[in-house]
């Protein structure tokens, strides 16, 4: 089908200042680096999730009951949350952290704009001395579509200054590196760039310096000679073992009585 060009000059004009500022718009819009696309595990997840992302994108139903039946803190209680995606949800804390009032809010795949959905929640209402965060990976990776380091970056600050409005001492933990060591960690390697991960994580350290925040270095600790995560750290090349849960647990905890000591 064919159109015909508007004929009135006042029309003709009209349009041609609309096609303009769209060709204005797509030059100076920021670009956003999509994620790697053909990659089975992550062509999968997010077919898998779509349930999630349109019913309950935060994924606020994980916790609430367990939240619902946490009491209040005790007096004197130093109650930390652990507040992150998969490295979070699958670390023992119990067995990192014998008797210590330390509560996993870790939510496997999630990204920092999920993890905003369910902050208040998860978090300000538990009312804890102290948050650790450990998050980006997956908004790197792209879990829940592309997104830019400007706007990862904005979202931890979200997540700053809504804790700190609590009370709630902040600690942001470095983003870790990955590996390509064995096939199962190939996807989860090629989905995060580690020149994306140096970036994030000089960001993180410089604000935390500026706001009189605790950054949380893991990733010096983990790296190998390369620049990767260290092969006997993690069997997929993203996800901690026992090994590598043991070099964060005492990192950790230096950071957490850092926070719980330091003024806001």
């Amino acid at each position: 089908m064919l159109f015909k060009t508007p004929c009135n000059p006042l029309s003709r004009a009209f349009l041609v200042l609309i096609l303009g500022a769209a060709a204005f718009a797509q030059q100076t819009a920021p670009p956003v680096t999509p994620p790697p696309t053909g990659y089975a595990g992550l062509d999968q997840y997010r077919a898998s999730r779509i349930a999630i992302f349109t019913d309950d994108y935060g994924q606020l139903a994980r916790y609430r009951d367990a939240n619902a039946a946490l009491k209040p803190p005790a007096a004197g209680e130093k109650r930390i949350v652990f507040f992150g995606d998969s490295i979070t949800d699958i670390w023992e804390l119990d067995e990192s952290f014998p008797g210590k009032a330390y509560v996993n809010r870790g939510i496997g795949g999630q990204t920092t704009s999920q993890m905003l959905v369910r902050f208040r929640q998860d978090v300000i209402n538990l009312q804890p001395k102290a948050v650790v965060i450990l998050a980006g990976t997956n908004d790197i990776a792209g879990n829940t579509g592309p997104i830019s380091n400007e706007n990862i970056e904005a979202n931890f600050a979200s997540l700053a200054e809504l804790a700190r409005a609590h009370g709630i001492r902040v600690v942001f933990s470095s983003i870790l590196p990955v590996n390509n060591y064995t096939p199962e960690s190939q996807d989860f390697y090629a989905q995060r760039p580690m020149e994306r991960v140096l970036a994030l994580n000089r960001w993180l350290k410089e604000y935390c310096a500026a706001n009189h925040l605790i950054y949380l270095d893991y990733f010096s600790a983990m790296v190998d000679d390369k620049g990767l995560l260290k092969r006997d750290l993690a069997n997929d090349g993203l996800h901690p073992n026992k090994a590598g849960f043991a070099i964060m647990a005492p990192l950790a905890e230096k950071a957490i009585g850092n926070a719980v000591a330091s003024k806001m």
